[in-house]
């Protein structure tokens, strides 16, 4: 009865209610919180998602694999090596029995999604064959604060060529074969990439845009004797700042795959080799294609940060205040309107400059909230500054730290 009369009241208000550090459900294997499987709790979430639902997941094991296709979902663990979520699967073996799940262990097929404080870990033991840990086809994707494994290739395989922009912080990366391999644009900052096999570490697509790229700053790479470190097969764009590679690794420069025995299987290649290097250092010595090269570009270090990577469509660390950019009044109504997506939070509460106070009435999920006070407005109690009495407004899209009109 309590399980349904919560459920109840979410599909209902599609009201979150939580602070910075609150959450919307809790996920606990020893049943302590609201659902005992990350898979029960995405699927009582509203299907069609408007706002930002935060789950936390417990501190357990969690054998299981699960699909996202809800926008505004973040997943956050207990604790990064406390909280694991782990399966065995082959994508060999999906192909020949698939199911609506997907092939990897978190298959993300839904805009704005965070994966923050997990340990994720694809648990088929050969080394090398594609074995997705995190597969995913939407857009501005973060991943933070998280350990990711395979023991195959494309342990980390975020394909969506058209649109598609990932974010990815002190993050632990480990697999064989292209095991971090973003289709579209990537930044990727202060993680390790371990290889455990002689091959390439990461590889990039770009086949949809010439301005997408992938970033790599202050990133520490590792693996076995001779692993190399990128290649791609369609255009690709590298950029590596301030990374640090062992004396281990093979003097191998990013290589572009070609087909010599079957050119029909090579794929275009229009915009030449893009592999760009600044302040990266080899322990013993560099090789000379590690030496610093964006000034041929005109580009300074400084310059390259999230939002210039994704070209100005999307900034995961913006902490800026949201803008009220239009105020109106109607009747008993006050209308707020703003420039992206937003919703409550809390005990929404506002107070005019002329003492009107008005509470939250609907719009959650839009560019415009409506709130509702006792008696009509007019033109006046639109002048001058509101403030706020409780709870906030919240915007809905992924970044790193939420973002709030107060």
């Amino acid at each position: 009865m309590k399980k349904l009369l919560f459920l109840l009241v979410l599909m209902v208000t599609l009201i979150s209610v939580k602070a910075n550090n609150q959450v919307d459900l809790v996920v606990a294997a020893d049943g302590s919180g609201d659902f005992t499987t990350l898979t029960e709790a995405i699927e009582q979430l509203p299907y069609y998602n408007y706002q930002r639902y935060v789950i936390l997941v417990k501190n357990g094991v969690y054998n299981e694999k699960i699909r996202i296709e809800k926008d505004f979902i973040t997943i956050r663990g207990e604790s990064r090596e406390g909280t694991i979520i782990q399966y065995e699967q082959l994508r060999e073996d999906w192909q020949k029995a698939k199911d609506a799940i997907g092939p990897a262990v978190i298959n993300i097929h839904a805009d704005d999604v965070i994966l923050d404080n997990l340990t994720i870990k694809n648990t088929q033991p050969q080394i090398g064959p594609h074995a997705f840990t995190i597969f995913g086809s939407g857009t501005r994707t973060i991943i933070t604060n998280c350990t990711v494994t395979s023991n195959g290739g494309d342990t980390v395989s975020l394909w969506n060529f058209k649109h598609g922009m990932y974010y990815h912080d002190n993050c632990y990366f480990e697999g064989a074969v292209d095991f971090v391999c973003p289709r579209g644009w990537c930044y990727i900052s202060n993680s390790t990439f371990n290889e455990l096999k002689r091959t390439a570490a990461v590889w990039h697509a770009a086949p949809h845009n010439k301005n997408q790229k992938f970033v790599l700053r202050n990133c520490t790479f590792t693996g076995v004797d001779s692993f190399y470190l990128a290649r791609h097969h369609y255009d690709a764009q590298f950029y590596f700042l301030d990374c640090t590679f062992p004396e281990l690794m093979r003097n191998k420069s990013i290589e572009h795959v070609v087909y010599k025995d079957k050119p029909e299987k090579t794929r275009p290649f229009l915009y030449g080799e893009r592999y760009y290097f600044d302040n990266c250092e080899r322990a013993g010595e560099n090789y000379p294609w590690l030496a610093n090269n964006l000034e041929s570009i005109g580009i300074k270090n400084e310059q390259i940060t999230p939002q210039w990577t994704f070209d100005d469509m999307w900034n995961p660390l913006d902490a800026s205040p949201l803008a009220i950019i239009k105020k109106e009044a109607h009747q008993q109504s006050l209308f707020l309107w703003f420039d992206e997506l937003v919703m409550p939070e809390g005990n929404l509460v506002i107070q005019l400059a002329s003492g009107k106070q008005v509470r939250y009435f609907n719009g959650g999920g839009w560019k415009r909230i409506e709130l509702r006070g006792d008696a009509d407005f007019d033109a006046s109690d639109l002048k001058g500054e509101i403030k706020l009495v409780s709870g906030n407004i919240k915007g809905i899209k992924a970044t790193v730290q939420p973002r709030y009109v107060f």
